[in-house]
């Protein structure tokens, strides 16, 4: 089936549905009849929420029964956060789908492991053995950046990246460690953060002023602090997120959630394993799905860092079988620049609201 797509035009332009319209040469009664009405409404719903909103919304949805979607910013590059653990979970899964690895394999944490964050793995003790299945709910459930880091080195990056290249060839930045994020981000104010290790991470972290946490960097990588770029942390924040890592076109996302969905990722016994895991996560109870009807599913994943945050999933109605493709939803939404977590995530409860008042979700 053709998939067609309406995307958000700037101020003074005409119709955005009437572009799309004229680019795929159909009527606007068939249109309409296929699906365009809620797109367009959509869009609209969408576009107040980001005026209202402060920072930058992005919103990708796709009915996965018609191939129609709506695209506001969606073909724009957007910073992931943790929604790249996603494609970590379908790495560790296509090993578990090949016969070489199991759900009950176990790792042993080590010293070297540690990455700030949320989840429970920071506070077990060198030495612990961990089974796969423990660090999959950690990863994609809490997640846990010490988990997930421990799944991508059984691995290997390659491996990750061989996920997103090969299930969507274009639109996904390469994707890195989660304490290679770190690196990188102090990586701005020297080079020699390349040499910090997981728990000068949690001794960072632990810092509550950023002047105690940039004094404590000179320590740790053993300059005087006169050496390290003058910049404040939101800055080497920003200029981290230029750069293509751990980023991607929200469309993007989108299109890697509908090949999990339609089995191209996995075998189905991973496949709904991922989505039965997807659908007890814990964070993000206040971003897109508090703004769904609470008699659909929704399995996500979010993502949060300084001045970004995301929140990416399927909804379907109940009961969630993959092979009943009938009525599933596919939706990415990012915010960036907000003045807080918590307007940024009003921002997704809005999306969420959009989306529901569309009629898209066909309830």
């Amino acid at each position: 089936m053709l998939s067609r797509v309406i995307h958000r035009l700037p101020a003074g332009h005409a119709l955005s549905l009437l572009l799309a319209v004229f680019l795929l040469n159909v009527s606007l009664p068939a249109c309409a009849q296929e699906g365009f009405s809620w797109a367009e409404d959509l869009l609209q719903r969408v576009a107040e929420v980001d005026e209202q909103t402060s920072g930058e919304l992005g919103v990708f949805v796709k009915d996965l029964d018609s191939g129609v979607s709506a695209s506001y910013h969606g073909d724009e590059r957007w910073y992931l956060a943790s929604t790249v653990k996603v494609p970590v979970a379908i790495a560790i899964m296509r090993r578990v789908d090949q016969g070489t690895l199991s759900l009950d394999s176990t790792v042993r944490l080590m010293e070297s492991d540690y990455v700030d964050g949320a989840g429970p793995t920071n506070s077990l003790a060198p030495g612990k053995r961990l089974s796969v299945r423990y660090l999959m709910d950690q990863m994609l459930i809490h997640s846990d950046n010490t988990a997930s880091d421990m799944l991508i080195s059984l691995v290997g990056l390659e491996a990750v990246n061989a996920v997103t290249a090969e299930l969507v060839p274009e639109g996904f930045g390469p994707i890195t460690s989660l304490a290679d994020v770190r690196r990188l981000i102090y990586g701005e104010f020297h080079p020699a953060a390349r040499q910090l290790s997981g728990r000068d991470f949690l001794r960072l972290k632990q810092q509550r002023s950023e002047a105690g946490r940039l004094e404590l960097l000179a320590r740790l990588l053993g300059v005087p602090q006169r050496e390290l770029r003058p910049i404040r942390l939101s800055e080497a924040y920003e200029r981290y997120y230029a750069t293509p890592n751990n980023s991607a076109t929200l469309q993007a996302y989108g299109d890697l959630l509908a090949a999990l969905v339609a089995g191209k990722a996995v075998s189905q016994a991973s496949t709904e394993y991922l989505l039965s895991v997807m659908t007890r996560v814990q964070t993000g109870a206040q971003r897109i799905k508090a703004g769904l009807p609470a008699t659909v599913n929704y399995a996500h994943k979010t993502g949060t860092q300084v001045a970004r945050i995301c929140d990416a999933g399927l909804i379907a109605p109940p009961p969630f079988r993959i092979a009943e493709a009938s009525g599933r939803i596919v939706v990415v939404a990012c915010v960036r620049g907000a003045a807080s977590t918590v307007k940024a995530e009003r921002a997704l409860r809005g999306a969420g609201e959009a989306i529901t008042a569309s009629g898209v979700l066909r309830l």
